[in-house]
């Protein structure tokens, strides 16, 4: 059976969700990535990985269902090159708002966030607890976390990318390659690792002790941050299994958390 909730009509949609339904919405972005992935990057990686993962969760027994992607989202920090479509934080948070309206006004009471691109992190994390205060849901965020290269092939593999592989790097476009190979240009692959960043220990992006404000131009790299060289859809096959496999594990977490609850 489909588990794609927009192609029930809405009878049905009200005869099959229930109280303990999943209902999971991949939000992805339309954005610069170089001249050797699409604009569409983040929103195939949330839109196909959260396919897997929902018909794999459902495999297992879970009740889950999923929602069309979001495709215009806060992608400002790439507003400089032609061809990123973005709507500001403000904007995507009232998104989250109407859906989170629209699904309350169903059975189902859970909502969990499939996010391919890191610039939606900071509005998703206020529309988690907006949603949960406003309309009594259940809220989750997850994300499409592909590894940086670290240049050991026992570990992750790839190039060393000193955890700087945020944006075009060797598993984002390994992923592209097992995803959507004829979209991606290997002949346009070149390295773009910041050396004002390798040589911090404080100041770095997502994790580090301290954060900043950044454009993807503002490195002098084209908008792209990473090492692409070495990524091949071998390694993409990989990583969208481990995806696969972790995000089930989420899901089934997610279908029995209780936080007023103990530890069984």
């Amino acid at each position: 059976m489909s588990r794609e909730l927009a192609e029930l009509t809405g009878p049905q949609a009200a005869s099959t969700l229930t109280e303990d339904s999943i209902v999971v919405l991949p939000v992805g972005s339309i954005e610069h990535h170089g001249d050797y992935l699409p604009l569409a990057t983040d929103l195939i990686m949330a839109d196909e990985m959260s396919r897997r993962v929902v018909a794999g969760a459902a495999e297992s027994g879970l009740d889950v269902w999923r929602l069309p992607p979001l495709a215009y989202t806060k992608s400002d920090e790439h507003a400089w090159a032609p061809g990123t479509f973005w709507i500001d934080g403000e904007e995507l948070l009232a998104t989250f708002r109407g859906i989170g309206r629209s699904l309350a006004a169903t059975p189902a009471r859970t909502l969990v966030l499939y996010n391919g691109h890191g610039g939606n992190v900071a509005p998703m994390g206020i529309a988690l607890r907006d949603l949960r205060r406003r309309f009594g849901l259940r809220t989750f965020a997850m994300n499409v976390a592909v590894p940086a290269g670290d240049g050991d092939p026992n570990g992750t593999g790839g190039p060393d990318e000193h955890g700087l592989g945020i944006h075009g790097g060797w598993g984002e476009t390994s992923l592209l390659m097992h995803l959507r190979p004829e979209l991606v240009h290997e002949d346009r692959f070149a390295r773009a690792i910041p050396p004002a960043l390798v040589q911090r220990d404080q100041i770095g992006f997502a994790g580090a002790p301290v954060q900043f404000g950044w454009l993807s131009d503002d490195f002098g790299y084209g908008g792209v941050l990473g090492d692409p060289t070495g990524a091949d859809a071998a390694a993409g096959s990989r990583i969208a299994a481990d995806l696969v496999d972790s995000g089930v594990a989420a899901l089934t977490e997610i279908s029995t958390f209780d936080p007023a609850g103990g530890v069984a």
